[in-house]
């Protein structure tokens, strides 16, 4: 069919007992073309043709029907989804199709960014309609608002870390940079450009760009100082630690060692009031009792969870500490006892199983053990996790060649032959490849000498506390440096 002509119209419109006037925008259809079978063929016509204005002519007296006024709320631009970030990188010459999956991916893993999950809350606003008989309407409406749900939200580490590239490092950092690399990068393919003298024009600016930040190449931690606790007397600052986003009571110069409390998923260092930040140091809270032993909440290093006795079980996911009961507790408590209940027995020992880090596991006597995938976790039985245990105690016996426990020193079988693993250090047989049984017949001498080639002063007697302290504090910023000049 053909196609349909529209018009783009502006049509002001005079109000008689008024300066302002009503501006209407939309098109004017000219020619239906294949709209007419289109809009005839739905159900919601009011939807098809929302945008669409009837024709009007200049100095057209017109009569209304109705006219409806909305209460209406600033809204601040809203937040990137993955797509609208890929089609706003589109749009800026960043980037190509195949770099987008991995861009969205990276900022996610590292915690620069999280999905929102927020639903939104529902707020009124008012609707004032003025009928043609001059009779006005009041009726109070409601709308959902400030949604997060699969929105990108920006972590204090992703703005930390962009406010110290955008102070250090404004060239790379600029949108028409990555553009005119992916240009150039095109150029070389097709013979225009010669990489060589590309990278010489990236490498000369950066080179100096790094030796100018090397002043400031320190912990970005974006303190902002809250208040002062009135009972302590101390300061209170959020900040950025090794673990996220914290608060902080106290100093380190001071005697006692200042209290810490992890901020919550919802909470940012930037937004953070003094009152919020000392309610987090309600934690831990005591809730009571359970089966003689006392249950408590508190937020870890890997979130929030309960403490019954000297157990620790993680809190649902969006789970406040803070806003659990005693019953909600004890149910989770419930829940994983249920889950860490015997599976099976060998050797009259119970067998367990969970998911960890690695995957699916069993744990016998001490120790986890991976399920294949050939086995079903959910259905696994007494036979399997003996056959599974078996082959592990067999793994096991043949792992050491030699161990000397007292001197966290042992002698391994490996993939690739004999190591030696030092503490936590695996480190490798010098002198030649060795086999099993001549790795056998080596004497602690012998291997301590090797450790001590590739770990120099390994077995050094430790200085006293407070020199070691000192010492810590003097050399903390050297691998920094190094690391400068390995970029250098």
């Amino acid at each position: 069919m053909s196609n349909a002509r529209l018009e783009k119209t502006v049509a002001k419109i005079d109000i008689s007992t008024r300066k302002e006037k009503f501006v209407a925008e939309g098109e004017v259809m000219k020619f239906d073309g294949f709209l007419k079978v289109y809009i005839e063929g739905t159900d919601d016509e009011d939807t098809e043709e929302s945008g669409m204005l009837p024709a009007l002519s200049v100095g057209q007296q017109l009569d209304y029907k109705n006219i409806e006024a909305r209460q209406r709320f600033t809204q601040p631009p809203s937040r990137f989804t993955e797509a609208s970030l890929i089609k706003k990188l589109e749009e800026l010459g960043i980037g190509r199709p195949s770099t987008y999956a991995p861009t969205i991916s990276t900022i996610q893993n590292r915690e620069y960014v999280l999905k929102g999950e927020a639903e939104g809350k529902p707020r009124s606003y008012q609707k004032l309609d003025l009928s043609a008989k001059k009779e006005i309407t009041k009726e109070t409406l409601s709308e959902n608002t400030g949604s997060l749900k699969g929105k990108l939200i920006p972590t204090d580490i992703g703005s930390l870390v962009t406010d110290y590239l955008m102070e250090n490092f404004t060239r790379v950092m600029d949108y028409s940079f990555t553009a005119e690399m992916e240009k150039d990068f095109d150029e070389i393919a097709e013979g225009h450009k010669q990489w060589s003298k590309i990278l010489k024009q990236f490498y000369g600016p950066f080179h100096k760009e790094i030796e100018a930040s090397e002043g400031s190449n320190t912990y970005v931690t974006g303190e902002r100082v809250l208040g002062i606790d009135p009972e302590t007397k101390k300061q209170v600052v959020a900040k950025l630690g090794r673990y996220g986003a914290m608060i902080q009571m106290g100093t380190n110069e001071e005697e006692e060692k200042p209290r810490y409390a992890k901020l919550k998923a919802s909470q940012s260092i930037e937004t953070i009031t003094f009152e919020e930040a000392m309610d987090l140091f309600k934690l831990p809270l005591t809730l009571g009792e359970y089966e003689g032993l006392e249950v408590s909440v508190n937020n870890g290093r890997f979130g929030p969870y309960v403490k019954f006795g000297e157990a620790f079980v993680s809190l649902p996911k969006g789970v406040e500490p803070t806003e659990v009961s005693l019953e909600q507790a004890i149910e989770v408590i419930k829940g994983k006892q249920i889950e860490d209940a015997p599976i099976a027995h060998y050797q009259g020992k119970p067998v367990t199983k969970g998911k960890g880090r690695f995957g699916p596991f069993i744990k016998w006597d001490g120790l986890f053990i991976n399920i294949p995938a050939r086995y079903k976790f959910d259905t696994i039985n007494e036979a399997e996790c003996a056959d599974l245990i078996e082959k592990k105690i067999e793994k096991e016996a043949n792992r050491f060649i030699l161990n000397f426990p007292e001197e966290k020193i042992s002698v391994e079988n490996g993939r690739w032959g004999p190591f030696i693993k030092f503490n936590k250090k695996m480190l490798k047989l010098t002198g030649k490849k060795y086999t099993p049984e001549e790795a056998a017949l080596l004497s602690l001498d012998e291997v301590k000498a090797m450790i001590e080639a590739q770990v120099p002063n390994a077995f050094a007697k430790a200085a006293p506390k407070k020199a070691a302290a000192k010492k810590a504090a003097a050399t903390k910023k050297a691998p920094a440096k190094k690391a400068a000049a390995k970029k250098k």
